[in-house]
């Protein structure tokens, strides 16, 4: 008699989480990603939730629909390796695994330092082998991604400017005073994605890591600021004790830090504790650590200078709308801010529904960094490249934010006024816009379940401003006839409550 061992949660997460966080990067939700792939999409939930096996044709065609460069592919070969073996009345003897999976990282220690024009990341990992066999190469993998929440953007950008070795001047060593250097060689060469060996060898001989040693080795590498966006991931990949992390940057642009985690279950959150900051001379530095990280653990940090670059003085000051471009949020010129956002089907995708709040959140953080919204702020899906019915509303003068699901506007009170009114996909103007008072919305939880909820006064004019973009319009559309926005330097509101 056999009986086949259901899938352990430690071998799912080899595929699953890999799965998931090129999800992630590419800013897809699973119905997306099951239609570049030509899947249906509960086969894709039923795997990304650990209730389908994937197959090698399923790996190869997520692989493709998010280009990632094989990632895939190998995380399904190791997934494959680790599946439990058929049980049986007489032992049968497994094949040895592979050596690097017997590494342990003692400590993962990071740094990211900025010098006005480019970004040096220096990389220091203490590596220990509890295998049986020598260990003879290491890999590492360099992502970049100018605008987090627009791919298109991206995409273009590394297309006609692809990151180069020659720029990246990556260099690698191996011993606690760098005393070995490190040959590497590409595993992967993508535009805006390199994968590398780092080999325990150089021109004067081989140093394996054996069995039962321990070393550190270090690498760095250089990317220009204009192909790095505001944004620095740490992945834990490998069973880790302490993992650190320090962002330095020069005093005078006044620099904001803040961190996110993402669990496995692709929810994003503050980090527990808090960042450390403290100055050194002319430089301000953020360091951060915890213990035991669990594996695909996701640790993320964004930052935004709030003082411009000075030491460009030929470069013209940026408009509004270029800074909030810069900050991941797509521009009025974009076709997914003009047609309707696809609605969730709840509960079934209410994994997918967190996600894109998560997202909204932490875009509504970066851009909280940038500017001072003294009538509060809102987010919709389709803001961030989304294609999503959700968004989000912070009131003014709180924290407190409003989650909208599938909304539409079921009922208008009577009492009509004017306000100006700006848009984070063209913030250069403002216009002057009528808005009933009040507005009764229905709305989905995630559970599914419908709710009403009445909105008043200024609440209820961003929560109406939203719902125009997950319909497909934007405050403009709704300017009396003929009346056109301002500029925002002829609009003297910016910071003010709304007037009532």
């Amino acid at each position: 008699m056999a009986t086949q061992d259901e899938d352990s949660p430690a071998h799912q997460d080899v595929f699953v989480g890999e799965l998931r966080r090129w999800r992630e990067v590419r800013g897809m939700s699973r119905t997306a990603v099951a239609v570049a792939m030509g899947y249906s999409r509960s086969y894709v939930s039923k795997v990304e939730s650990g209730h389908e096996r994937p197959s090698r044709e399923f790996a190869k065609a997520a692989d493709d629909a998010l280009n990632a460069g094989g990632a895939l592919r190998r995380a399904w070969r190791e997934y494959e390796a680790l599946r439990p073996v058929v049980v049986r009345a007489t032992p049968i003897e497994r094949a040895p695994e592979p050596s690097t999976r017997s590494l342990f990282v003692e400590h993962d220690d990071a740094e990211l330092r900025y010098d006005g024009r480019n970004y040096r990341a220096v990389m220091r990992r203490k590596l220990v082998n509890y295998g049986t066999d020598p260990i003879t190469r290491y890999m590492i993998r360099i992502s970049v991604d100018r605008f987090p929440g627009d791919p298109d953007l991206s995409n273009q950008l590394y297309r006609d400017r692809p990151l180069t070795w020659e720029e990246l001047d990556l260099q690698a060593w191996c011993g606690e005073d760098r005393s070995e250097t490190m040959r590497w060689v590409a595993q992967h060469d993508r535009d805006a994605f390199k994968e590398v060996w780092l080999q325990f060898a150089n021109d004067s001989g081989h140093f394996p890591l054996y069995p039962g040693q321990s070393t550190w080795i270090e690498y760095t590498y250089t990317v220009r600021d204009d192909k790095w966006g505001n944004w620095f991931q740490r992945a834990v990949r490998l069973p880790t004790s302490l993992l650190s992390v320090r962002l330095d940057f020069p005093e005078h642009l006044d620099p904001a830090v803040w961190g996110l985690h993402t669990s496995m279950t692709a929810e994003s959150m503050p980090f527990r504790t808090a960042i450390n900051e403290q100055r050194s001379g002319n430089r301000r530095i953020f360091s951060w650590t915890t213990e035991e990280p669990p594996l695909h653990a996701r640790y993320r940090l964004e930052w935004h200078f709030r003082r411009k670059q000075s030491t460009r003085p030929a470069e013209p000051e940026e408009k509004p709308s270029q800074v909030m471009r810069s900050l991941g949020v797509v521009q009025s010129d974009d076709p997914i801010l003009h047609r309707p956002a696809k609605p969730f089907h709840l509960p079934e995708e209410a994994e997918d529904a967190k996600r894109v709040i998560a997202e909204l959140v932490s875009a509504a953080k970066r851009v909280s960094a940038a500017h001072t919204f003294g009538k509060g702020m809102g987010f919709a899906a389709n803001q961030i490249g989304i294609d999503r019915a959700a968004a989000i509303v912070f009131p003014p003068g709180t924290d407190d934010v409003i989650m909208l699901l599938n909304p539409r506007i079921i009922e208008n009170g009577e009492e009509f006024d004017e306000q100006y009114e700006g848009c984070l996909s063209f913030f250069d103007v403002r216009g002057l816009v009528p808005r009933p008072l009040v507005l009764h919305v229905e709305h989905q939880e995630l559970s599914g379940a419908r709710r009403i909820t009445i909105f008043e006064r200024g609440v209820a004019r961003l929560v109406a401003h939203e719902i125009d973009h997950l319909h497909g319009k934007l405050y403009i559309d709704r300017l009396p006839p003929g009346t056109e926005a301002i500029p925002i330097e002829q609009y003297g509101g910016s910071g003010l409550n709304w007037q009532y």
